[in-house]
């Protein structure tokens, strides 16, 4: 940032320091964290509603993959206020109470109460960002008071704030104020003007009111407050994010150029918009399949997850779908959205249908290298930022990703066995074959076995799930050298095809479904043949270019399980390894096994645990007859959740082993909230019930269901299994779950219980 864009305050102090090089900030570390979001628009702050330390790089207000907001900071008359407490609801309303003391006021041994000002900061994101103050005078007597707010854009692209250093910068704009509005803009070197609003409610210009807006300029604004005994007056701050002219960008739609919005809206309060987002919230939660146990706060878990998947989708291109996890994947990603709307089947089927739909319309139609896009395949991520328009990375649509193609697939087969939503099942069909046909390439010497490896230096190195640098190695730490067969991408295949062939059995079409179960046939074998290993009783990671099994004992085979590729007596011995020592930390199954050398509990993806891995191992040891695994999982999930704010599963945390310390240590930059660690309950719950849905012949299989020693009773209230809507009601019993029908609307359907 420019020197002359630092703020100052009314005392012509440096507010924020020159923020630099967004890349060299670090994260904030130890700050308890405030996150808001509504549609593209989002904050996190910490735990007071500010941004700071200034320029830290896991805190800002972004919109479409930049930062609006680097620094915003409250300051009252002397000195910072005592925070009371910082609470944020489901439907993403902040409220944080402060109060001024008399140690602000100088009066350490006089009479004046200790606490004599309350400040309450309510903060919310609707189209814009809202920072309402209220103040509450409870001396006997009239006080003069000011607080100020200071503010600072850096207008970073996600990729610098996570550390890509860019050979330059687009040209920052003087801050200014115009018609009673700061603000501050930038010129990006994609050709967008990008700017950010500020402007205050509340406040009068005129002496002799409760609050005078005594100073507005490109970098702060005060107000001062003469508050008589036990006057309530209250101002609020309103943040713009958006883009004020030009853009460029091959595929930019419609709301990609994200005007401003306007810079009034009369008659919207903040109580009036509260309400908006509390019904917006309560609308979607009664949509979705409402969960009853007897235990309250798991019942609380569920609901934030509910929320937290309508509180991550966005919308491009006029089409909404669940993005990744905030801060740093707040945009579509293929294979979260498409694993998201999996695990999301047992709540919300309409996250699988908004997943299905968007990538649909995104699937690769032509070869380019510089995309790693061919015909067929599904988008791995797309960007909205400066490095995107501008060319600094390919990702305006980029498909680095071997496992999304396979993938859609194979939600789209089990969401129509959840829905029997033909209608969209057979408009989404001819992507579907596309995807089948790009999986029949994708194996590019003939050895059944799919193989990936970038073709572009900017690309992906690693496209699987663990797409970090070093995500696939042997076991004494060697990263494997590319092109690379997954295991777990091999398991997707054969589930696609598999999954494929009933569909067209459904429709008449069995010498082409004949076809399909003879690919994933042959995929199978040659996943037992050549990545088994027999000595350490799971399989391989993956085979490296020179077609050696990359030996690191993985969590990658419990996708196998949940893919039904692996044959019987070769799962137990899987099922096995995810719940062994070296695998368990205590808490969930670590991405990798400890006791190798690659073994490293603080990495991204060597030795973390991962809740939506987890979620899908569990489901493959259900799949399999091991229900009570599945339940073990879900009980190491739930014990860790209660150690993480708003019982939410953040994306990962480390996977430090429970023997050497009483809580699971946090991940520093892990995403909370993250689509498919929310999600995650759900399929955790599928798996421990054994729910087996089959909407298109009416009917829905419970096998062997399970509940875990903390839960006595769980109710599904108003599950969706086709045109049906079935109540069911699960008591613990001595050697499983007791499974019963209490209502049913709709239908018909059939339930069957297995024990």
């Amino acid at each position: 940032m420019d020197d002359h864009l630092q703020p100052v305050t009314a005392q012509g102090q440096v507010a924020f320091p020159h923020v630099g090089d967004p890349s060299d900030r670090p994260e904030s570390t130890g700050v308890e964290r405030l996150v808001l979001k509504r549609g593209n628009l989002f904050l996190v702050a910490n735990s007071l509603g500010d941004l700071a330390p200034a320029g830290a790089r896991d805190l800002g207000l972004f919109q479409g993959d930049t930062r609006h907001l680097s620094g915003w900071s409250l300051s009252v008359m002397g000195g910072p206020p005592l925070c009371l407490s910082s609470q944020r609801s489901e439907d993403f309303v902040a409220q944080i109470d402060m109060t001024v003391t008399s140690l602000h006021a100088g009066d350490l041994l006089g009479h004046e109460p200790v606490n004599f000002v309350h400040l309450r900061r309510d903060m919310l994101i609707d189209d814009v960002l809202v920072d309402r103050l209220t103040l509450t005078n409870f001396l006997e007597r009239t006080i003069d008071f000011w607080l100020e707010l200071a503010w600072a854009a850096d207008f970073a692209d996600v990729f610098e704030i996570r550390g890509a250093h860019r050979r330059g910068r687009g040209r920052f704009l003087t801050p200014a104020v115009e018609d009673g509005c700061a603000v501050l803009r930038y010129d990006g070197l994609d050709g967008r003007r990008y700017a950010t609003q500020v402007r205050v409610e509340g406040a009068t210009a005129e002496a002799g009111g409760p609050a005078r807006l005594a100073a507005l300029t490109g970098s702060h604004a005060r107000v001062e407050f003469r508050l008589a005994p036990a006057e309530r007056v209250e101002v609020a701050f309103l943040v713009g994010a958006g883009i004020e002219h030009g853009a460029t960008g091959r595929h930019r739609g419609r709301d990609e150029e994200r005007p401003l919005p306007p810079r009034s809206t009369p008659g919207r309060g903040f109580g009036e918009r509260a309400r908006a987002a509390h019904d917006a919230y309560a609308a979607w939660a009664s949509g979705a399949t409402r969960f009853r146990s007897s235990n309250e706060r798991f019942d609380g878990a569920l609901s934030q997850a509910v929320a937290d998947l309508k509180a991550l989708t966005v919308h491009h291109f006029g089409a909404p779908v669940v993005s990744a996890g905030i801060p740093w994947y707040t945009c579509p990603f293929g294979r979260d959205a498409l694993l998201t709307g999996f695990e999301a089947l047992l709540a919300t089927p309409e996250v699988a249908r908004d997943a299905l739909r968007f990538l649909a319309g995104l699937q690769a139609r032509e070869d380019d290298p510089a995309r790693d896009a061919e015909p067929g395949k599904i988008l791995h991520e797309i960007r909205f930022g400066e490095m995107a328009a501008a060319g600094e990375v390919p990702h305006t649509l980029y498909y680095g990703s071997a496992d999304a193609t396979p993938l859609f697939v194979v939600l789209l087969c089990e969401y129509e066995l959840w829905t029997a939503d033909t209608e969209t099942v057979d408009a989404l069909w001819p992507a579907a074959e596309a995807a089948l046909g790009w999986i029949d390439r994708a194996d590019r010497d003939g050895d059944a076995l799919l193989e990936y490896e970038r073709r572009t230096p900017a690309g992906l190195r690693n496209q699987g799930w663990k797409d970090s640098h070093d995500g696939v190695p042997f076991a004494d730490g060697t990263p494997a050298e590319p092109p690379i067969a997954l295991v777990e991408v091999q398991g997707y295949a054969v589930d696609a095809r598999r999954r494929a062939a009933d569909l067209l059995d459904r429709r008449g079409s069995p010498e082409a479904a004949r076809r399909l179960r003879a690919a994933a046939q042959a995929q199978a074998e040659a996943i037992d043949a050549r990545l088994w290993m027999e000595r350490r009783g799971t399989y391989a990671l993956a085979l490296d270019r020179e077609k050696r099994q990359v030996d690191a004992v993985t969590s990658n085979p419990g996708h196998l399980l949940f893919s039904r590729a692996v044959p019987g007596p070769r799962a137990a011995a899987v099922a096995a390894s995810l719940l062994d020592d070296g695998m368990w930390n205590g808490w969930g199954i670590r991405t990798l096994a400890a006791g190798q050398p690659a073994f490293n509990p603080l990495s991204y993806h060597d030795g973390t645990v991962w809740p939506h891995d987890n979620a899908i191992c569990a489901m493959g040891l259900s799949s399999y007859g091991h229900v009570q695994g599945a339940a073990q999982v879900l009980t190491g999930m739930w014990q860790a959740a209660q150690h993480f704010r708003q019982l939410r599963l953040p994306e990962l945390f480390c996977g430090l082993s429970r023997d050497t310390g009483r809580f699971p240590v946090h991940y520093p930059v892990a995403c909370s909230p993250q689509a498919w660690a929310s999600a995650a309950w759900f399929l955790l719950l599928r798996a421990s019930l054994g729910l087996h849905p089959d909407a298109p012949a009416g009917a829905l299989r419970i096998v062997s269901p399970q509940l875990p020693p903390w839960l006595d009773e769980l109710v599904l209230e108003g599950l969706r299994v086709g045109s049906a809507r079935v109540t069911l009601r699960f008591l613990r019993g001595p050697k499983g779950a007791a499974a019963e029908v209490v209502e049913l609307e709709g239908g018909p359907l059939r339930v069957r219980v297995e024990l």
